[in-house]
């Protein structure tokens, strides 16, 4: 096989992969959100105001990224609605355009009201490839607004990824059992 069908093989096994209900409920789920939650917060205590006045959010402890032309992104997490947890989550990403390469990272996403929480647990929500998100660095949260009522903050883990591509995120969401 070719670099091409290598990409486009892993991507689609990622597609399959994410719409699988694979990641049930545990207490590992919570344990790693929360430790990404706490590092979020001590990475910017601006944040401090989100999650206090957030409806809720979604926490992703790690999402890989990887592509090479065709691109793909998957990772799971858990959602919490005024700070308890509901339920787990999947992102999928497909991209097309000029990139190479592998990342990891972290990722939240807050709800500003109950309208955008409750877009968002309908299961099949998606964010398109114009939604922005901030680099979580100390301070950049208090600049941060919510657009379409939703603010979104990443925090880089590691690889290398050189990307100029277009795509968008889909969502899954599994109530809390």
């Amino acid at each position: 096989m070719n670099q091409f069908s290598n990409t486009l093989f892993f991507c689609l096994l990622l597609i399959a992969v994410s719409t699988s209900n694979l990641w049930a409920w545990d207490a590992n789920a919570e344990l790693k959100a929360n430790q990404t939650l706490a590092h979020f917060k001590n990475k910017d205590k601006s944040l401090d105001n989100f999650f206090k006045q957030a409806y809720g959010y979604a926490v992703f402890p790690t999402i890989g990224k990887a592509g090479f032309i065709v691109g793909g992104a998957h990772g799971d997490g858990v959602v919490y609605k005024q700070g308890t947890p509901t339920g787990t989550t999947s992102m999928t990403q497909v991209s097309v355009g000029w990139q190479a390469g592998a990342e990891a990272y972290s990722e939240i996403i807050f709800f500003q009201n109950e309208a955008a929480y409750k877009r968002f647990i309908q299961g099949n929500y998606e964010l398109s490839a114009q939604a922005s998100a901030v680099a979580a660095k100390s301070g950049v949260a208090a600049q941060t607004k919510y657009e379409k009522g939703i603010a979104i903050f990443t925090d880089y883990k590691g690889g290398l990824m050189a990307a100029a591509s277009v795509g968008g995120q889909k969502f899954s969401y599994e109530p809390k059992q």
